[in-house]
């Protein structure tokens, strides 16, 4: 009983994060995050966020993007999936497929894909069981420890 609510609080905490990759940054790799994320800079990989993605002029994310709400005033190379609402602003670049519960184009954007919406989206999940992975060292292989 006392875990649950423990549990919960620890989730809305981590829901209220936010988190910012600036402009002249580049990360290789996905993102995945239970708080707000705003980029500024380069993502080659896909981000997933339980809350809000903003993407900013300057942003481009070569990769899949997962959010319940999700503001792109950049460039997306890749599968856009928005549980909630999508805003697209007159500098947004989309080149790929969106699928989304409400679409919001502002005069400018340039979207090239196909669209679908209204569509009710599978609960966003974050690492496995809604828990992101704890970091594993593996020891590194020897020649002694071999057995031939």
């Amino acid at each position: 009983m006392f875990k649950n609510k423990e549990e919960n609080i620890a989730a809305q905490e981590a829901s209220n994060s936010s988190n910012i990759i600036g402009k002249g940054t580049i990360v290789e790799g996905n993102i995945e995050t239970f708080g707000n994320i705003r980029i500024e800079g380069k993502v080659n990989g896909s981000v997933k966020s339980k809350s809000k993605i903003a993407l900013g002029q300057s942003s481009f994310v070569e990769g899949n993007i997962v959010a319940q709400n999700a503001e792109i005033s950049g460039e997306v190379k890749g599968v856009v999936e928005v549980s909630d609402q999508l805003i697209l602003r007159p500098s947004a670049v989309i080149n790929g497929d969106i699928v989304t519960n409400k679409l919001i184009v502002e005069s400018g954007a340039t979207f090239n894909g196909g669209c679908k919406m209204g569509v009710s989206q599978k609960e966003i999940k974050i690492g496995d069981n809604g828990q992101t992975k704890p970091f594993e060292v593996k020891k590194p292989t020897t020649p002694e420890s071999k057995t031939n």
